[in-house]
């Protein structure tokens, strides 16, 4: 066991350098998402806002979802997108697309939390409070995580590819690799159950307290 956290202990600090960088790309794009919605146009966050509020109307006339079927199309989404990372790492050129993907990731989560913000207010940060929060708490660091440890794999690639004083075989860190991203996966299974049966039913009260409240309101 004591070996095992020396190792783990020593993998962090010869690649911090790596996860702080992908932590700080990350950042830039929720920053970037956040930064797209205060530019849109009027007409712009009104189509937007016209889908969202359907949205609400579905889940209040129609409440049943069917958190099976939810579960499987979380998963199968994280499942997608760990593979796509974990042969990106595998390719040497795959560097750049990586810190696309994350970009990308953090840009989404800016965008939509701005989104519900900006246009509902405190009663938005709620409503992505309980919608995305729940399980964003585990899919952001596993992200991260997946997206470091590819980008170093695909450099020990790089430097195995160029430096001819390497010679060590290549099936162990690859062995590693494989293991740790199926590690991961099952971490994110565990994030889509908090998606489809926990942060399913918080939404859906969130946004019936929100058109009760509205209710309320119209009748004073």
């Amino acid at each position: 066991m004591l070996k095992k956290s020396n190792v783990a202990e020593e993998h962090m600090q010869n690649y911090a350098v790596i996860y702080f960088f992908m932590l700080v790309l990350f950042l830039i794009g929720i920053v970037f998402g956040a930064v797209i919605v205060n530019s849109m146009n009027f007409i712009q966050t009104n189509d937007l806002f016209f889908y969202l509020d359907r949205f609400f109307v579905h889940i209040t006339e129609e409440p049943f979802i069917n958190t099976q079927e939810m579960f499987k199309e979380s998963f199968l989404y994280h499942l997608q997108f760990m593979l796509l990372l974990f042969i990106l790492g595998l390719s040497i050129i795959g560097l750049p697309i990586i810190w696309i993907l994350l970009f990308v990731k953090g840009l989404v989560v800016g965008f939509t939390v701005g989104f519900f913000v900006n246009q509902l207010g405190w009663q938005g940060f709620l409503f992505a409070a309980a919608s995305i929060a729940p399980q964003n708490f585990i899919i952001i660091p596993v992200y991260l995580i997946a997206a470091s440890v590819a980008m170093i794999f695909s450099m020990t690639l790089l430097q195995k590819l160029f430096s001819r004083k390497l010679q060590q075989p290549i099936l162990a860190p690859f062995m590693r690799y494989s293991v740790l991203f199926l590690c991961l996966m099952i971490v994110l299974a565990a994030a889509s159950f908090i998606e489809a049966f926990v942060s399913n039913n918080a939404m859906q009260m969130v946004v019936e307290w929100m058109y009760n409240q509205e209710l309320l309101l119209s009748k004073k």
